[in-house]
């Protein structure tokens, strides 16, 4: 295990910053947490040099009377900027987790076996050694407050004993020993009640064929151990291509199993976070959409129904509540045709499907483990933005072939509005290797996916321009009324739409208009309310948007009765629903429930007929 430069320099440095003779040089940031207490230990002193709590307590206060006698029956106070959490990897994410960890002055040590890997020159400390190496671990501990993963290949013997030693490791060895067999993770759900891909385990040939007998063709065939990205998979569509399937994976000495082929329409994920008390904080659910077995986009939030983004988060939930320990936990799902949600895998750790919670949500998931694994508040991890496209840029082609095309997509993308890119800054490019990211964030799914695919386009010349506002009438003689809307949008070039929808003549069009307006870009209707009165709130009725009403004047009521139909729709929880994506959720919940009461009432209703239905 080497340090990188010396070590002597090393523990130079360390001592150095901790040195507090004149306190009032620098700031440090204290938490006191009376109010809400969390079980966070005792930080162990890692180094010899380090001065007893006590002195370091009155050298931080000016006197050892400072701290009182009531403290003591409380949690001590955490002086967090003096805390160093290490980190087994030093690859991307541990990275991006350095980058969270220097906002909130937190030390970050990394134990990786590239001297130059993404997270070494963001670290407080970069240790170079195999976090596969007991050895090197144990010796890495020693200079950490608490031990964390970015990579759940580690050594988990090692963790599980330097647990037993006092070692504060977050998430937990027997989780990670869970996590680390794909066949043990699928039994240990299965054991909890969590849904899931039928699945055995395979020894020979012979168990293959019954495997392919009693779940059918195709059949999913996986490595039990350090199988991701698509790697230690392999599909049978027959009998007679399990030999060849099996060998394309190292034969069954590899230690195999299979699972039952999953036709699903959409591929989903939750990230969880998990306190060290065991409270559980969940991500919006996200759709992954991959490229070679590799994650290529992530969308977010995901275009599914409500009811199955409430299942998705049950079963992430109770995924996540079996196991143990602190930290943020990545639960990948699979969506059937017929609407089951089924777990794949889980990675006890920030995750692919994850990054784009840096631009989109409150809380980054790298904030959130950090705040996690230390026995902070959980932040707040709803989107802050309607929607984002996350989009890996995979390694085209080898050297710098495959760096030239980067750098020209990185170009187009510093043109793109609301686009954020995180270059991973790896020391070699091969074909297919996550080199880095691109976050889009916008008002809605379908202005982000035109700016993708703007990035995209090498011929930038023409962009699309997606309209904002909607204008709609039930008929062409509401269109002189109607002008004036657009005449105002065009002077403030606020793009927008003109079209007829009508209630009553055309209805499948006006549900089908209403209920695509939101993923297409639209933010407001504009709707005019003539002789039929009822288009704004018939509009109103199929989509969460704002619908704003205007009376038409008419020959008999003189545009009256519009207004009262549209006095009634103009609700002002439509107004900051529009720009808080939580409200919007709970706004199509909402709207999801009152749909069903009334098919409810109008089933009972056809059932009993109207006089049994009047008395009950």
């Amino acid at each position: 295990m080497l340090l990188r430069g010396s070590s002597a320099a090393c523990y130079s440095s360390l001592g150095d910053h901790r040195r507090l003779s004149n306190p009032s040089a620098r700031a440090t940031l204290f938490l006191n947490f009376r109010r809400r207490p969390f079980p966070l230990p005792p930080l162990k002193q890692p180094m010899s040099s380090i001065p007893p709590r006590s002195s370091q307590t009155r050298a931080l206060t000016g006197s050892a009377d400072a701290v009182s006698s009531e403290r003591k029956d409380d949690l001590p106070m955490h002086v967090l900027s003096n805390t160093k959490v290490g980190i087994l990897g030093g690859g991307q994410l541990g990275k991006m987790m350095c980058q969270a960890a220097s906002c909130m002055a937190i030390k970050v040590l990394t134990l990786d076996p590239l001297e130059k890997s993404p997270a070494s020159g963001l670290s407080y400390c970069h240790v170079v050694g195999d976090f596969n190496d007991g050895e090197a671990v144990r010796e890495f501990a020693k200079r950490c407050d608490l031990v964390t993963i970015e990579i759940e290949h580690v050594d988990a013997v090692m963790l599980e004993k330097l647990e037993q030693q006092g070692i504060d490791c977050q998430p937990k060895a027997s989780t990670i020993k869970i996590i680390q067999d794909k066949y043990l993770q699928k039994y240990h759900f299965s054991q909890h009640g969590i849904p899931l891909p039928e699945f055995m385990q395979i020894d020979n040939i012979e168990s293959a064929e019954r495997a392919g007998s009693l779940y059918g063709y195709p059949l999913m065939i996986k490595c039990r151990r350090l199988a991701y990205d698509g790697r230690g998979n392999a599909v049978a569509h027959s009998k007679e291509e399990l030999s060849s399937a099996v060998a394309a994976l190292g034969g069954f000495d590899r230690a195999l199993y299979v699972e039952r082929w999953t036709p699903f329409v959409k591929e989903l994920s939750v990230i969880v976070a998990r306190g060290r008390d065991g409270c559980i904080s969940c991500y919006p659910v996200v759709e992954t959409i991959h490229k070679n077995n590799i994650c290529h986009i992530v969308e977010a939030p995901a275009d599914v129904p409500e009811k199955i983004k409430e299942l998705s988060l049950d079963v992430a939930q109770k995924a996540v509540s079996s196991l143990e320990g602190a930290g943020i936990f990545a639960v990948e799902l699979f969506l059937t045709g017929d609407g089951q949600v089924l777990l794949n895998e889980v990675a006890p750790r920030p995750h692919n499907s994850g990054h784009h919670t840096i631009e989109s949500c409150y809380t980054s998931q790298y904030e959130q483990h950090l705040r996690a694994v230390l026995g902070l508040p959980l932040g707040d991890p709803s989107m802050k933005t309607p929607a984002a496209i996350m989009y890996n840029i995979l390694g085209e082609d080898e050297g710098e072939p495959g760096l030239r095309l980067a750098h020209e997509l990185i170009g187009r993308a510093l043109k793109v509005p609301g686009a954020s890119i995180h270059w991973y800054d790896k020391p070699d490019m091969r074909k297919l290797r996550k080199m880095g990211h691109i976050t889009i964030t916008g008002p809605s799914m379908n202005i982000v996916k035109a700016r993708l695919d703007s990035m995209l386009n090498k011929d930038q010349s023409e962009t699309t321009v997606i309209p904002q506002v909607a204008i709609i009438m039930g008929s062409d003689s509401d269109l002189p009324i109607m002008k004036e809307a657009a005449v105002v949008l065009k002077n403030f070039d606020v793009p927008f739409e003109v079209t007829i929808v009508s209630a009553h003549r055309t209805p499948d069009r006006m549900y089908s208009f209403a209920s695509s307006a939101k993923k297409r870009g639209i933010q407001v209707i504009i709707a005019g309310a003539g002789g039929a009165a009822h288009l704004p709130g018939m509009v109103a009725s199929l989509t969460s948007l704002l619908v704003i009403g205007v009376p038409v004047r008419t020959a008999s009521l003189d545009g009256v009765d519009s207004l009262l139909s549209i006095v009634q729709q103009m609700l002002a929880i439509r107004i900051l629903a529009n720009g808080e994506a939580k409200l919007w959720d709970r706004v199509v919940k909402y709207q999801e429930v009152m749909k069903d009461t009334v098919l409810t009432k109008a089933e009972k209703l056809e059932h009993e007929g109207w006089e049994q239905y009047l008395k009950s």
